[in-house]
């Protein structure tokens, strides 16, 4: 495990175009300033002012990585090889997002950072055996660069020791192209690389069921405002979608794009993971951000790439079951443009 008294603190990339601030406290991006037309920098994802507000527990999952398991794992118990596994029941009925102490509330150490043109930090966090309820020893370590002007890239790794085990770690930043501060996402403009969704149950599990989004509110095979369909969807988009028709290029899928069309700022992300969880920030209500921010519903939006929720229960889903001599690897690519 990793120590825990090693100081959580906040690390810089800066190329010159955009600058990234990231925490070794869950490997959490606190500010990433890129800019819009006129060249004028906003700083895009949403947040809290210190490290300190971050260990109180003030951000909703802002920014940071979730793990050992991402998501939900209905009622919290699955069974491997045979030995049936109990998690806390963080969000009840389910264990959320690696349990009550997950990945994101761990203190990481960090193992390289390098300045320059390309620069970079990885981050390593030794889980044991247990945690959280979760068999096995893991070493997983995430490495962000800026590789190219406007452009970030995440490499996540897991490995496992000495047992069998399942891991998907997920990117939890809350967008919001048009400046953190800006208000709500709903005029932002989203095409996701999917032709299906896998609904959910009450408590935001999915039935199993893969389905086709045509014809469905959940369709952004075409670019289309958030706004036009959220109120078709309960109390808004929070929903694992199949990446199942994106281009590909060097290794990974194209998962989404997304525009805000007051700042002419677009993203595209590109993935190797086979879900991304599409969510429209419904359960933020009045958090205190940085800068005097207050964050209401729908202040940002979250692109998580990922395995398949509750994956380990439905046998139809990708595995996320990663066995000792294998390796767990997820990396996203998000560009920036201007449009």
């Amino acid at each position: 495990m990793a120590d825990q008294n090693q100081k959580a603190e906040i690390f810089e990339l800066n190329n010159g175009t955009v600058q990234l601030l990231v925490t070794n406290l869950g490997c959490t991006i606190t500010s990433f300033s890129v800019p819009g037309k006129d060249g004028v920098l906003s700083d895009v994802v949403l947040g809290l002012d210190s490290v300190e507000s971050y260990q109180k527990g003030l951000a909703p999952y802002f920014g940071c990585i979730v793990g050992r398991v991402a998501n939900r794992i209905k009622d919290g118990k699955f069974k491997l090889d045979g030995v049936e596994y109990s998690l806390p029941l963080n969000r009840p009925p389910n264990s959320l997002h690696g349990g009550n102490v997950g990945f994101d509330k761990k203190v990481w150490e960090v193992t390289e950072y390098k300045k320059g043109e390309t620069p970079s930090i990885t981050f390593k966090y030794e889980s044991h055996d247990g945690e959280e309820g979760y068999p096995g020893d893991i070493t997983v370590t995430a490495t962000y660069t800026l590789t190219s002007k406007t452009t970030l890239r995440l490499d996540m790794e897991g490995v496992p020791k000495n047992k069998p085990t399942i891991i998907n770690l997920a990117q939890h930043t809350y967008w919001n192209l048009a400046g953190h501060n800006s208000g709500h996402i709903l005029d932002h403009s989203v095409k996701i690389a999917a032709n299906h969704v896998t609904p959910v149950d009450q408590n935001t599990v999915p039935t199993g069921e893969i389905m086709p989004v045509k014809g469905t509110p959940f369709d952004f095979t075409s670019e289309k405002r958030v706004g036009d369909t959220i109120n078709q969807v309960g109390l808004g988009y929070d929903h694992n979608y199949v990446l199942d028709c994106g281009e590909e290029k060097a290794g990974l899928r194209h998962a989404a794009k997304v525009r805000d069309p007051s700042s002419s700022r677009v993203l595209n992300l590109w993935t190797n993971a086979p879900g991304m969880q599409f969510y429209t920030a419904n359960y933020v209500d009045n958090v205190a951000g940085k800068g005097g921010a207050v964050y209401g519903k729908h202040a940002g939006l979250c692109l998580e790439t990922q395995g398949f929720p509750n994956a380990i229960n439905q046998s139809n889903f990708p595995s996320v079951v990663v066995r000792p001599g294998e390796k767990y690897q997820h990396s996203m690519l998000f560009e920036f443009s201007i449009e």
